[in-house]
């Protein structure tokens, strides 16, 4: 939700600032090093990227989940929901264990979750 720009947080209102902030700074840099024919696509005005943002996603979460989870004990779990809507628990690390990494909930909105 942090990267995606959709996160709720209802902290400190100057560290949300500057948190956004340096993620536009991040993307504009990653939009800059792009290819020209790919470039345009993600042309934003606003400085957000939220397209880019969320492409960028799409193509990392799960080596995301790895490198959350490869530092944790080996007999380390997370409770997680399926795709289908039951409960289960995450063995392994680094995810390998796991055919759908938990961040597939995270297009439901937070409140929801």
């Amino acid at each position: 939700d942090i990267i995606r720009g959709k996160d709720l947080f209802l902290g400190n209102q100057q560290e949300k600032a500057k948190l956004e902030n340096n993620l536009k700074r991040i993307f504009r840099k990653l939009q800059e090093s792009l290819d020209t024919t790919i470039k345009s696509q993600y042309d934003d005005n606003d400085g957000n990227f939220y397209e880019l943002r969320e492409d960028w996603w799409a193509l990392n979460r799960k080596e995301v989940w790895k490198a959350i989870t490869c530092k944790a004990p080996k007999d380390e779990s997370y409770s997680k929901t399926r795709v289908y809507g039951t409960t289960g628990v995450s063995h392994g690390q680094c995810g390998h264990e796991d055919q759908y990494v938990p961040t597939y909930l995270d297009y439901v909105p937070q409140f929801l979750r």
